[in-house]
């Protein structure tokens, strides 16, 4: 199996003659929490896009190896069908419907891979029950699964849209901005989840609290203007006198 879930190379994006991302090189590691760090502007939202689909590559190529190690080449496919291969994205704002309980949200979830007729039909299995419930406890929302998903606090509501994408088994899942109007506590047991479930999947996430960042990263990459300024472990990043001076030194530790 490759050691690599990701493998982006020389990836550019150029809209009306604005570089986004210029010569981005990158490799995510297999069952590691990997995060794109850096200032407003810096391409980390952009690069996202790219990895989806959302956005078209202007050169270059992002390449994703499945569990069973087979290569599919995101960068010429559809959005749909990236998520089909087990790469599924959460948004910062939580997109869940206030209006279903937990637990009817993590079954829709479920038919989010099936057709339109299928969904209709589906009944779930024991085994999709069972991988419901388990995923809710993992994310501490078990005694919450009746609730409408409306009444949730801010960070249940993003620890169910976790959930819901856990549910569907990704190979890969990418969250921007988890931790965004959080407390600490929140965060804090935000980044217990995620170290918790880096053995089923691998997680790329885009975020700026840097307390965040140093309670859970395995490796971090910095952008700046539209490309890689330095990668390494969190410890390498805050030591690092550019980093300091680019990105840390104008409040980008707190916010940026």
């Amino acid at each position: 199996m490759n050691e690599n879930v990701l493998e982006i190379k020389n990836v550019s994006v150029v809209f009306d003659g604005f570089r986004a991302l210029t010569e981005v090189s990158v490799n995510v590691k297999r069952n590691t929490i990997h995060f794109f760090i850096g200032p407003n502007g810096a391409g980390k939202t952009t690069l996202l896009d790219i990895i989806c689909g959302k956005t078209k590559k202007t050169y270059g190529k992002v390449a994703f190896f499945s569990k069973d190690d087979q290569e599919y080449v995101l960068t010429d496919m559809k959005e749909y069908k990236i998520v089909g291969v087990g790469v599924g994205r959460k948004f910062q704002v939580p997109s869940v419907f206030k209006n279903l309980s937990v637990f009817d949200n993590m079954e829709l979830s479920l038919k989010g891979n099936k057709g339109v007729w299928a969904s209709i039909t589906h009944r779930p299995t024991r085994e999709e029950l069972d991988s419901i419930n388990e995923t809710l406890e993992l994310v501490g929302l078990a005694d919450r699964k009746d609730v409408l998903a409306g009444a949730l606090a801010h960070g249940e509501k993003q620890w169910l849209e976790i959930a819901m994408q856990l549910v569907q088994k990704p190979d890969l899942i990418m969250l921007d901005e988890p931790a965004a109007g959080m407390g600490k506590p929140e965060t804090f047991k935000t980044g217990d989840i995620l170290k918790s479930i880096k053995d089923r999947c691998t997680i790329i996430v885009v975020e700026h609290d840097m307390d965040f960042v140093k309670q859970v990263a395995d490796t971090v990459t910095v952008l700046h203007e539209g490309r890689v300024l330095m990668e390494g472990s969190i410890d390498d990043v805050l030591a690092d006198e550019t980093v300091k001076s680019v990105y840390l030194g104008r409040g980008g530790e707190r916010d940026a």
